[in-house]
């Protein structure tokens, strides 16, 4: 999630999966969101050329991965609003980690920001973490990035490590 002033709005949202036709808004929003970490700290976050094809071609492969993930928030109108992408992940003894649920992206659009679609894509998160059964569910953020930070919080998150880079 990439943070905003807030707004005084109220707009219908809907979760749902994403499908084959979120594929062109899924992109744009990924790079977005890439764009966001890059000029946030260009020595730590890569910037890929193409960055919204790759992520197209990336979210096609995982709609039809079972351990995937991909949530599409949209507006009455049927315009996408924001997304996450997670993933089931097996064992990982680099990270000490069992088998959880890796919330990998969330994003809103920038216009959508303030009207609870954030809460609405966590909300719709942790209602399928629960659904498969797993208690653990882990996410990165930017230590920065405050506003998210607490939206995390209010579904449960607490922070458990801080990455350092050097270089």
């Amino acid at each position: 999630m990439v943070g905003s002033a807030a707004m005084d709005k109220t707009i219908t949202v809907t979760v749902r999966p994403a499908t084959e036709a979120d594929l062109e808004a899924l992109g744009q929003m990924a790079g977005a969101l890439v764009r966001f970490h890059h000029e946030a700290d260009s020595r730590r976050f890569m910037l890929s050329k193409g960055v919204e094809e790759g992520y197209r071609r990336w979210f096609r492969q995982e709609l039809g991965n079972a351990a995937a993930m991909i949530r599409v928030a949209v507006g009455a109108d049927g315009r996408v609003l924001g997304y996450t992408y997670a993933r089931s992940e097996g064992r990982d003894w680099n990270m000490l980690l069992d088998e959880h649920i890796a919330l990998h992206d969330i994003f809103v659009d920038p216009a959508s920001r303030g009207a609870r679609v954030g809460e609405s894509l966590m909300a719709a998160f942790v209602a399928d973490v629960e659904a498969r059964g797993n208690a653990r569910a882990v996410l990165h953020t930017m230590v920065s990035n405050e506003r998210a930070q607490r939206l995390f919080a209010k579904y449960g998150f607490r922070p458990t490590m801080l990455e350092m880079t050097r270089g």
